[in-house]
Order: structure tokens, then C-alpha cells, then sequence
């Protein structure tokens, strides 16, 4: 274990270490909470037209897939492991390059960010299997993911873990919405299922 935790703060400072103005500029721009609400829009948009009737049972699901990985991250990892943050480890003190002197809560195992983002994508392309579409979930997942190492509020595997573990997260969300699809009456599901074949 101590040499994968080795490995990862040499990833990190190296990762971490490649910045510049312009790059910092683009990085917390990546990983503001209010950069992607336009691509939320569309996203949306798209699945209304591509899912019709469903789109209601599907932002529904959204939204639990966010909260159970967002909670999940900070109730069964950080509050758990309380591995720090790397911009709050003394021994990386003085090595750490922050934007706008940003670092975050004290712990950082897993990422919250790269929990709902992952969450999200993954959810979503089990919906609409697209190659188009999987490309620019996993994109913007990995884009967030990546700024939060780069800003260094993050270990990469703070980011690895929690993009895995909000993976895990949009799948049983997705069980859980085909088998409430598979409930709802046969004429209901006819729509459906003639939806999901266009949208593919």
C-alpha cells in the first residue's frame, strides 16, 4: 500500500506541476459548479427528444444517482478513510500549486466531483447507447476529473476511485430503472421500448 500511495503523490506533483496562467484559468473553469449548465441543457434537451415520456423518470434519476454518490463519497470514504487532501498534507507543504489559493475541505478520498460526474455520464450513456455520445460523457467526466488533480485539491487516485465508484453508482441506478420499466403497464412499454430502439 505504501508504494501505491508513494506512486500517487509523484503522479500528483507531476500532474499538479504542469501549470501555468493560462491553464489555471481554463482548469477552474472546468471545475466550477456553474461552467456546465448550458451542457446540462442540452443534455436534457437531447434525451427529451431521444426518450420522449421518459425524460420526467430519467431526471428523476439524475438526481438520486447525484446525491447517492455525492453522500456516499463523503459518508462511506472521507469521513472514513480521512485520507487529506494533498493541499492540506504538511508533507507536501510549500510543493502544491493552488489556483486562487482554492484547496477545499480538509479530506479528499474520494472525489465528490469525479463521484457525481462519472455517476452521471455512466447513467447516461447506459440510456442511450451512442459512440458519439459515450465519447463526450466520458470527455466531460475526465475533464472534471483531471482539473481537480491539476488544482491540486485532489490525489489522482482520489479521482480514479471515485470515478469508479460513481460508475458503480449510475449502474445500479440504471437496474433499478429498468426494473421499474419493466413494472409499468404492457401498452406503456411498448412505447418505451420502441423509444430506446430509435434512440440507438
Amino acid at each position: 500500500m505504501e508504494w501505491i500511495l508513494q506512486l500517487d503523490t509523484q503522479i500528483f506533483l507531476a500532474i499538479n506541476g504542469w501549470h501555468n496562467e493560462v491553464w489555471d484559468g481554463i482548469m477552474w473553469w472546468i471545475s466550477g459548479k456553474t461552467t456546465w449548465w448550458p451542457f446540462y441543457l442540452l443534455l436534457l434537451a437531447y434525451m427529451a427528444w431521444a426518450k420522449k415520456w421518459q425524460l420526467l423518470p430519467m431526471l428523476l434519476f439524475i438526481i438520486l444517482v447525484i446525491t447517492l454518490a455525492d453522500q456516499s463519497s463523503v459518508h462511506l470514504f472521507k469521513n472514513v478513510f480521512q485520507r487529506l487532501r494533498p493541499c492540506h498534507d504538511p508533507a507536501l507543504e510549500g510543493l502544491v500549486h493552488l489556483v486562487n489559493n482554492k484547496c477545499g475541505g480538509q479530506f479528499g478520498f474520494i472525489s465528490s466531483h469525479a463521484a457525481n460526474t462519472f455517476g452521471v455520464a455512466f447513467l447516461s450513456l447506459l440510456w442511450i447507447r451512442k459512440g458519439w455520445f459515450t465519447a463526450i460523457m466520458l470527455l466531460w467526466a475526465l475533464l472534471v476529473a483531471y482539473s481537480r488533480v491539476y488544482l491540486g485539491v485532489h490525489y489522482p487516485g482520489d479521482v480514479l476511485v471515485g470515478g469508479i465508484w460513481g460508475a458503480g453508482c449510475g449502474w445500479l441506478l440504471f437496474l433499478l430503472f429498468r426494473w421499474i420499466l419493466s413494472k409499468v403497464p404492457q401498452n406503456w412499454w411498448i412505447v418505451s421500448r420502441t423509444s430506446m430502439t430509435e434512440s440507438r
